[in-house]
């Protein structure tokens, strides 16, 4: 009996080795299977506690290769600004955001007034726009004040201040203002009112909004507020002018530009609305100089921006050619007169681009009237 079992044992022993041969090609590919697992599951751990331990330090999660564009896309479903005025206030008044590695959205956000002034007021020249800015927004600004650097902007606002602060460009503003008030907003209202019918007052105000502008910048009224509310053609491609340029900002610049080359999406678009814009500007610039030379003639004087422009001269003596006249007036109706502003001056904050110092980067300054200190080291003299 012993030596059955022996010879049992040694069968037993004997044979093992073979039976766990047959299952190790099936083990393989699992145990293969797991260790993957295993190594994504440490990745994910890392990446979220990573970006976690970014954003006690930045204010927002900094995902790799996105950056905070998740926190953002979340912020714009509900309410950006109250995201950013807690992320602000966290930040002790301002912090860098990050965008994804493949797009131009790096910026600051600071709510610090002493920023502010140290950028636009007592170190404005050591921030230009810079080329980036300018070849992104050139379609369509041209080389207007809000896309002009040194002197060229220094000219430019210099006679732009002038002629703003004038009698003659106050009462305009204020005649024109008043006439659109009580001729087309208050019909308006009074219509919506009598059918009891409800009446989008974003809407409303952005119609009289680009109405008063223009007739500020061309003396003419494009009718925004006409009877029904009508679509204008030239106030559409104003607004789909400036959003396919804005959308340039977060877009790969190399994209944009081959998509421009290809004429396809947004910039396909952009030009169509840039061509509408060029040919209602040459347009109104052709009739003005012709009811210029008459004016002239007669004595009387208009004081719309284009009006006043066509009377003066360059450094040079020789008017102004219809290229800036064309920039001057299209920057002062973007400016004021759409619903993507360029350059925003209000309670709910200031919006510019510009470049920082003299190097090639670049920062986006946007403030919400809070207070705080600036703990980046990208300017000794920022607080």
């Amino acid at each position: 009996m012993t030596m059955a079992l022996l010879i049992t044992m040694n069968q037993t022993s004997s044979t093992s080795p073979s039976s766990l041969s047959l299952f190790a090609p099936s083990l393989g590919p699992f145990l293969t299977h797991v260790r993957s697992l295993e190594i994504l599951f440490a990745c994910s751990v890392f990446i979220v506690l990573h970006s976690l331990f970014q954003r006690n330090r930045h204010g927002l999660l900094v995902w790799p290769l996105i950056g905070m564009a998740p926190s953002l896309i979340s912020g714009l479903r509900g309410n950006i600004y109250e995201l950013i005025s807690e992320v602000v206030c966290r930040q002790h008044g301002t912090f860098l955001f990050m965008g994804p590695w493949f797009t131009n959205l790096n910026c600051v956000i600071t709510s610090d007034p002493r920023n502010l002034e140290h950028l636009l007021k007592s170190r404005f020249a050591n921030f230009p726009k810079g080329r980036y800015f300018r070849d992104t927004v050139r379609d369509l600004l041209g080389d207007g004040i809000f896309n002009a650097d040194d002197e060229t902007w220094q000219r430019q606002r210099k006679i732009a201040s002038i002629e703003f602060h004038s009698a003659q460009f106050r009462q305009l503003t204020n005649e024109s203002l008043l006439e659109l008030v009580h001729s087309r907003l208050l019909p308006v209202l009074e219509e919506s009112l009598q059918e009891s019918s409800p009446l989008d007052l974003q809407d409303v105000l952005l119609r009289l909004t680009f109405d008063n502008v223009s007739m500020i910048a061309f003396g003419v009224e494009p009718g925004c507020l006409h009877q029904g509310l009508p679509e204008i053609p030239i106030a559409r491609a104003f607004e789909d002018a400036t959003e396919a340029t804005v959308l340039r900002f977060i877009t790969p610049t190399f994209i944009w530009k081959a998509m421009k080359y290809l004429d396809v999406g947004p910039e396909r678009i952009l030009g169509r609305c840039i061509k509408d814009v060029n040919e209602f500007t040459e347009q109104v610039i052709k009739t003005r100089k012709v009811e210029f030379a008459i004016n002239s003639e007669s004595g009387e004087k208009k004081s719309d921006i284009l009006t006043v422009f066509m009377g003066m001269r360059d450094e040079e003596g020789q008017p102004y050619s219809d290229k800036f006249l064309r920039d001057i007036c299209v920057n002062f109706i973007l400016a004021g007169g759409t619903r993507h502003q360029w350059h925003l001056a209000g309670s709910s904050g200031y919006w510019t681009k510009t470049g920082l110092s003299r190097r090639g980067s670049w920062m986006r300054f946007t403030g919400w009237g809070g207070r705080g200190r600036v703990t980046n080291s990208m300017s000794g003299r920022m607080h």
